[in-house]
């Protein structure tokens, strides 16, 4: 970690409320923070990856042998035509969740990954997993290592622009067990991550996450916290985020 000029180390590019229970420490041996709240915690580190991984990240997950990923709209392709789209490295899709009695398309491209069996369920979709491949075998490995976690499974977001959005929600599904750790890895453009108490959604926390950042959700924060991607018009270009997760263990 780097310091100013007067041997401080830099602030964290976030502020957290200024009551008991809540403290930012610098992480032992990462240019990191550990983020503590009322009943959880974070871990956040700004370049987990680096530039170079980062950057073929974003590629990988585009690439495909059908429209010039490079200069795609893609938030302007409707779903009908992303199905005939061959990528060839993540099997995307645009889910759609029943609401007021209709079909509304997620703000969002989701791909779901894991071992053999480990299925998950939100907001009424069930998702069954693609097979690990190479690309995100890389990561994982790289996240558990840091983590000292192990992972099964784990759910890609695909944010085109700024329009595409994630609302308040907890990861508190059944088959993710008891105070779940999910590790969030976080790739192209910068947006930012909400959290707020569930009891008093005056207390919120708002994180950059940035072209490589990890942030790990730990504790009992699923059951106390909610979080959220809000809208940002000034985004024009995608944001790439893989939550990884356990299931069933």
């Amino acid at each position: 970690m780097t310091m100013d000029l007067f041997g401080s180390p830099p602030k964290p590019p976030f502020d957290v409320p200024a009551d008991e229970g809540y403290a930012v420490e610098k992480l032992d041996g990462h240019d990191g923070f550990r983020i503590r709240v009322p009943h959880g915690e974070l871990i956040y580190v700004e370049r987990f990856f680096d530039q170079k991984v980062s950057d073929r990240i974003v590629e990988y997950f585009q690439e495909n042998d059908t429209v010039d990923w490079k200069n795609a709209k893609w938030k302007s392709i409707p779903a009908d035509e992303l199905e005939k789209i061959r990528f060839r490295h993540i099997n995307w899709k645009q889910d759609t969740i029943r609401m007021y009695g209709k079909s509304i398309p997620l703000p969002r491209l989701t791909a779901w990954y894991g071992d053999s069996g480990k299925a998950y369920t939100y907001s009424g979709i069930t998702s069954k997993p693609n097979e690990w491949n190479k690309g995100l075998l890389y990561l994982k490995q790289q996240i558990e290592q840091f983590a000292s976690i192990e992972f099964n499974s784990v759910l890609l977001n695909w944010y085109r622009d700024g329009t595409d959005q994630l609302a308040w929600h907890a990861d508190d599904e059944p088959e993710l067990g008891l105070n779940p750790a999910i590790a969030s890895a976080n790739f192209g453009e910068a947006r930012d991550f909400v959290i707020r108490k569930n009891d008093d959604s005056s207390k919120r926390i708002t994180i950059p996450l940035k072209h490589g950042t990890l942030l790990l959700m730990l504790g009992e924060l699923q059951h106390y916290w909610q979080h959220s991607v809000p809208k940002r018009a000034k985004v024009h270009g995608s944001r790439f985020n893989l939550t990884f997760r356990r299931i069933g263990i």
